[in-house]
């Protein structure tokens, strides 16, 4: 799945150079990666030793794996979104009577 359209690729094989046949994003970049996570060290779960600063620009990172599915919510929010909103729930329920 394109992490820009959201549209599902069919493409087995996703190389350096590899574009969303929709919307032509490259598919071999960060957000489209399944260790990408905003927050974390180089926003990736992997322990990689080099920052990628363009997350949308397709990269030579030996750890991309595709994401082939994105959690989103029915009204159309992005991750980043959902992990205020659930970050900003916890905080309110620890003070909540």
């Amino acid at each position: 799945m394109c992490w820009k359209c959201k549209n599902k690729i069919e493409i087995e094989i996703i190389g350096r150079s590899t574009e969303c046949p929709v919307c032509h994003a490259d598919l071999h970049s960060c957000r489209n990666c399944r260790f990408y996570l905003p927050g974390s060290h180089f926003d990736c779960r992997e322990n990689v030793d080099e920052n990628i600063v363009d997350k949308e620009r397709a990269n030579f990172c030996d750890a991309f794996m595709v994401q082939r599915t994105f959690s989103g919510s029915a009204d159309g929010a992005s991750f980043e979104e959902e992990k205020k909103a659930a970050a900003k729930n916890a905080f309110d329920a620890l003070f909540s009577i």
